[in-house]
């Protein structure tokens, strides 16, 4: 559990909350609603945040895609969806990213207009689709069927991924946004190491080639219908309120016109916005590498079941790094914006460094050879090409914790920002189709890999400017309501009362 400053509540962090809330509020009352959604659960001398809290929110977004993509990503990370031929899994994510472009892009315009819930849900469905064509084509071989699970998760991904973006985003207070995006990050990646031990255990013993099991295929099945169904546990985004009072930044009644205008306006407020669009278009670039032309190429079945539970947990220790660090207390945004910037592309030239010496000694001609024998943990040269992969993982979470970062610090705007990870995700799926279609007709191992590494750096270097000139150390709420049909009474902290009013009960913070 997280309190309302995304921190575990542990007795440290406990303390560290409270000095938090009081310096958001120095009279040490909040007035709340008299509802249900804002009570306090009382355990153990520790008051929990109220459910419609920030924090709670976040929590249930993150299990949901702990369960939904959080699958998926085990599931991939096996290398060719866990079967032995790639073609399935290639011609499934192919669909997927290029549907999920063309949507991604326009998600924040029907997340806004449908809702963080009914958005979420749709999505989960999606997972639930692509993960049981594999357990079809584990009997049938139809290839049609996964391709047409692939298409259709592009469709509900664009939308649970842009309304898991707004809520992560636009619900902390400027000063957690690093910590919210760490915690889901953390989260959200147990779920594909838990993910990732139901292969292993299945193959523990399965030293040479092996497709994954129906078992495996179910359990993730049943995941995802979870959280599918969790998604109806949030709260609107109306009736969420911080710790301070304010509340998170929406438009009045959108429509599907207001809805399009605004991101047409998008672009016109903030063109800067581009620049950033090479760092989410290489976001998903590597995944393709990482999972099919590394980890399903190089290793055993068993081997590539352990890899994918390492890499996960060192996506939760990157994550966790690089979002509290971006937090960091006494230290200027501003400051700490480009402190990130160059700790990312010291990170990316250190490990793709690397990974370069480790690709010179396998190409793809040997990884299809039926007759080579793939690395397994009790070989020797294991460990060198084990830790880099479990590296690439620690990168990939720095990567997405600092992009997020980086958008959320230039707006507190919830119908902005849903726009925003609506234009992420798109970008990096576009991306993401790309590379899955390159594995598809087989290109070199070292093209990809070069790639990768020439995608990761200059990206970093065009977005730059916008580190150093847009980011600011807080965003005024005049400037973030002009986007929003809205008033400034609507979203400011209210005054702290002595006398609760009828219909509100008083909250010490």
């Amino acid at each position: 559990m997280a309190d309302e400053k995304g921190v575990p509540t542990t007795p440290d962090a406990k303390a560290a909350s409270q000095d938090d809330s009081a310096h958001d509020n120095p009279s040490g009352t909040l007035e709340l609603p008299d509802s249900w959604k804002y009570r306090r659960l009382t355990l153990f001398g520790y008051k929990f945040p109220w459910y419609a809290s920030p924090s709670v929110q976040l929590v249930i977004v993150s299990f949901v895609c702990f369960m939904c993509p959080g699958m998926f990503n085990a599931l991939n990370g096996m290398g060719g969806g866990g079967q032995l031929d790639n073609t399935a899994n290639n011609r499934a994510n192919t669909a997927l990213y290029s549907t999920f472009a063309v949507v991604g892009f326009f998600a924040g315009t029907f997340t806004n207009k449908l809702g963080i819930r009914t958005a979420l849900s749709f999505g989960g469905i999606g997972y639930s689709v692509y993960v049981a064509s594999y357990l079809s084509y584990n009997h049938t071989k139809n290839l049609g069927f996964t391709t047409f699970a692939g298409a259709l998760l592009g469709v509900c991904a664009g939308l649970l991924w842009c309304a898991q973006g707004a809520i992560m985003m636009s619900y902390p207070s400027e000063a957690n946004k690093g910590r919210y995006i760490s915690w889901f990050w953390m989260i959200f990646n147990l779920g594909a190491v838990i993910g990732s031990l139901i292969p292993l255990g299945q193959n523990i013993h399965a030293k040479g080639k092996s497709v994954v099991t129906d078992g495996t295929y179910v359990g993730f099945l049943v995941l995802t219908l979870i959280g599918a169904g969790l998604s109806w546990c949030l709260v609107d985004t109306k009736s969420v309120i911080r710790s301070d009072g304010s509340k998170v930044i929406v438009m009045k009644h959108p429509s599907w016109k207001s809805e399009i205008v605004g991101l047409w306006e998008t672009f016109k407020t903030d063109p800067y916005i581009i620049a950033l669009f090479p760092m989410f278009f290489a976001s998903n670039w590597f995944y393709s590498y990482h999972f099919n032309e590394v980890n399903g190429a190089y290793f055993t079945t068993r081997t590539r079941a352990l890899n994918g539970v390492c890499y996960y947990i060192f996506q939760i220790i990157g994550a966790y790094v690089f979002g509290f660090a971006l937090d960091t207390k006494g230290v200027r945004r501003t400051t700490r914006a480009k402190g990130a910037w160059v700790a990312l592309f010291a990170l990316i030239m250190a490990i793709w460094g690397g990974g370069y010496k480790f690709q010179t000694t396998y190409d793809r001609a040997w990884a299809e050879d039926e007759n080579s024998v793939k690395k397994d943990w009790t070989d020797p040269g294991f460990a060198g090409p084990f830790v880099l992969y479990m590296f690439y993982g620690f990168s990939d979470a720095a990567w997405q914790t600092c992009v997020y970062w980086f958008m959320g610090a230039l707006t507190n705007n919830g119908r902005k920002l849903a726009n925003f990870a609506g234009f992420y995700k798109g970008i990096q799926s576009a991306g993401a189709a790309i590379t899955w279609r390159l594995d598809d007709i087989k290109i070199p191992y070292m093209n990809m890999f070069a790639s990768n590494w020439a995608l990761l750096a200059g990206s970093l270097v065009i977005a730059l400017p916008v580190i150093l000139w847009k980011v600011e150390d807080s965003v005024s709420l005049e400037k973030d309501i002009a986007f929003a049909d809205t008033t400034i009474e609507e979203v400011a902290p209210k005054e702290a009362v002595i006398e609760a009013p009828h219909g509100h009960h008083q909250e010490k913070v």
